[in-house]
């Protein structure tokens, strides 16, 4: 006799089987809600955009901006999705959402500073600040991207999207 009770065995595996399907169920609302918000801001995106025609420099910012946003939500979803079928999260995803939200913050930037009559000089500094801080956020995240590359790493989810992991 080890000093275990017979009954904890069959206890472990219905504790692990139940907190298995505890973390799926949250992992599905996770990526429902993700979609959720997504649809929302893609609809008052759309919507804002058609019913400020007066303001068309701002809304096309402001478009460009919301469906940048939409894009980042998406791949969150995917990515969180992608954990959910292989178990792996994968690390290219993350570098090219981060990415993705340091260009919406470039843009951003810029068109502030494009389309604002005038700025104090406060506000003009920390717009290049923003500016400086997202550019240097995009390029390091490259350069990560391009490390990641060149390493020869490959994430499994990706092999298995690509169809390389598949038996033929």
């Amino acid at each position: 006799m080890d000093g275990r009770a017979e009954g904890d065995e069959g206890s472990v595996w219905w504790t692990d089987a139940t907190l298995r399907w505890v973390i799926i169920v949250i992992e599905y609302a996770i990526v429902l809600s993700l979609l959720v918000v997504a649809s929302i801001v893609l609809v008052r995106n759309v919507v804002d955009f058609l019913n400020n025609w007066s303001a068309y420099p701002e809304t096309v910012v402001s478009a460009i901006d919301g469906i940048l946003v939409v894009i980042i939500l998406l791949d969150i979803a995917h990515t969180v999705f992608g954990h959910m079928r292989t178990s792996v999260f994968p690390v290219r995803p993350f570098l090219v959402i981060g990415i993705l939200a340091g260009v919406r913050d470039i843009l951003s930037a810029s068109a502030r500073l494009t389309l604002s009559g005038t700025l104090s000089k406060a506000e003009f500094n920390d717009t290049l600040i923003a500016l400086g801080v997202g550019v240097g956020v995009v390029v390091f995240l490259l350069f990560g991207l391009v490390l990641l590359r060149f390493s020869g790493h490959t994430d499994e989810g990706e092999r298995e999207d690509r169809g390389e992991g598949a038996v033929q």
